[in-house]
């Protein structure tokens, strides 16, 4: 493995094969993984000094076996020392920063170049810039990566999406630089990376991605605090709770590094008995890829109450001067720890109520998936994505391997929890959710989320729904009409006065 740095019209000239624009985390990481695999690789930054700091990192770190590494202080040596048809991955903060670098770059490229923005961006800003730059004769995909910094450098899920010739380009990189699920007892192994779809399919279906994932944390964050509040489980008793689900049914990256979040002692506490969780303050932020969802979820009118749920409660959550006053005023229980003896069965009710929630949230995002892929052409491999999940991202769990193989035994699925495994998995957990929801309730601990999967079960599961009296109260108040149990057609009534 080599390293060079160049400037101007600096050599070397066409031999990269592949470009990497932005080396903040993500991009310098990303990066790496891509020499690491025997890519020649050049990078480029706005900010020169982070592409010396970068090749003295890939001096450092990377053995031999793996490619080149070229380090440009201008776009045109960039451009100029990649191989033709040129393949350039940007990694840079998603919107304006993404068109300015469009904008430097697509004056010195030829068409064939192939883009692909590796950011979390808006789907429908994906699809502008492809139709943008395609009629130049260069070639566009949006791909989302997930896994943050470890998954970037030791193989992250990808999920590439635009004109199938493109991602063909791009496949023999991706599939090598993508989490490889294989071993003993895997069924379908392989790279986490699969073509998505047409259009802005590929950050599409990242951005669904990343709303299962509000989801899923909230849900998670619900079972601490009332295994927390109600159960008065110790850091140490949670992270050892939390090591015993991950090795069960709830198994995941989340669970996993939760466990490890709660082990973690305070470096600033000098007697080191005190935990960095609880002096994290507990205020939630985001970037808004959960918002995204929810408001597409309402455009294609798909119920996703667990995602929307919480992103709500991270929105409660950022207003800590509100709430602090808020609990000076406003009367509920306060929650007190049970019984020592109790303590065991609690646990088992909130695993089983997770899973329950859990299960709901991931239904939420398929369906969003589906309607969506039906309303938009995309033909998305539901099952496939589902098998590109289980490795690299943030959501990966064991759980997925249930997703698929019930994808694969109906491709239409209308909700994940129609699927016969679900439906008995759900069913024999069923009373332990709801004591879950139950104790909430009167303990005064919120469960925003838990309590909302629970209502959505509820609901889809509900031959008849009280909405029959907000019909009636539309066609009264604005004369809406409504459609009869007894007969067919729309009908307007003057209600009793």
């Amino acid at each position: 493995m080599s390293t060079e740095q160049g400037s101007g019209t600096s050599q070397p000239a066409g031999t990269q094969a592949v470009g990497v624009v932005g080396l903040a985390v993500m991009g310098e990481n990303l990066a790496l993984n891509i020499a690491e695999k025997g890519f020649s690789i050049a990078v480029y930054n706005r900010s020169t000094d982070k592409v010396d700091s970068f090749l003295a990192r890939a001096k450092g770190e990377l053995g031999a076996g793996s490619g080149s590494v070229f380090g440009a202080h201008s776009p045109e040596a960039f451009v100029q020392s990649l191989e033709r048809p040129r393949r350039i991955i940007m990694m840079v903060k998603a919107g304006a920063p993404v068109d300015d670098t469009i904008a430097k770059l697509r004056p010195l490229l030829s068409p064939g170049d192939l883009l692909v923005d590796g950011g979390n961006e808006h789907f429908t800003v994906t699809e502008r810039r492809a139709a943008a730059i395609e009629g130049a004769g260069l070639h566009y995909l949006g791909m989302g990566v997930s896994g943050g910094e470890d998954g970037a450098r030791n193989g992250p899920s990808l999920m590439p999406g635009g004109p199938r010739t493109a991602y063909e380009r791009l496949e023999p990189v991706v599939k090598k630089i993508a989490a490889q699920v294989d071993g003993p007892g895997v069924r379908d192994p392989g790279p986490c990376v699969t073509y998505i779809g047409p259009g802005g399919a590929g950050h599409y279906v990242k951005m669904v991605h990343n709303g299962i994932e509000y989801g899923d944390m909230q849900l998670i964050a619900e079972a601490y605090d009332l295994l927390r509040s109600i159960g008065g489980l110790s850091n140490d008793e949670l992270a050892e709770v939390f090591t015993r689900w991950n090795e069960g049914e709830l198994q995941s990256f989340l669970i996993e590094i939760s466990a490890r979040i709660f082990r973690t002692r305070d470096p600033e506490d000098a007697s080191g008995l005190g935990f960095l969780v609880d002096k994290v303050l507990d205020a939630s932020g985001m970037k808004g890829t959960g918002k995204w969802t929810v408001q597409d979820a309402i455009e294609l009118s798909v119920p996703v109450p667990t995602i929307a749920s919480s992103v709500d409660a991270r929105v409660i959550s950022s207003d800590k001067k509100g709430r602090v006053r808020n609990s000076q005023i406003l009367k509920g229980p306060a929650p007190h720890p049970m019984a020592a003896a109790a303590k065991q069965h609690l646990i088992d009710d909130v695993r089983q109520a997770l899973y329950c929630a859990k299960a709901c949230s991931y239904a939420q995002g398929m369906q969003l998936l589906l309607v969506a892929s039906r309303t938009r052409g995309w033909n998305l491999p539901l099952g496939e994505i589902a098998t590109i999940w289980r490795g690299g991202c943030i959501i990966r769990a064991q759980f997925l391997g249930r997703i698929k193989a019930a994808f694969d035994r109906d491709a239409s699925l209308p909700n994940l929890l129609l699927d016969p495994g679900f439906v008995e998995e759900l069913g024999v957990r069923n009373a332990a959710w709801r004591r879950i929801v139950a104790l909430g309730a009167s303990a005064g601990v919120p469960l925003l989320a838990t309590a909302g999967a629970l209502s959505y079960y509820d609901m889809i599961r509900s031959e008849r729904l009280p909405a029959n009296l907000i019909q009636s109260q539309r066609d009264l108040f604005g004369a809406h009409t409504y459609e009869r149990t007894d007969k067919p057609g729309a009908f307007h009534s003057e209600w009793a006065k």
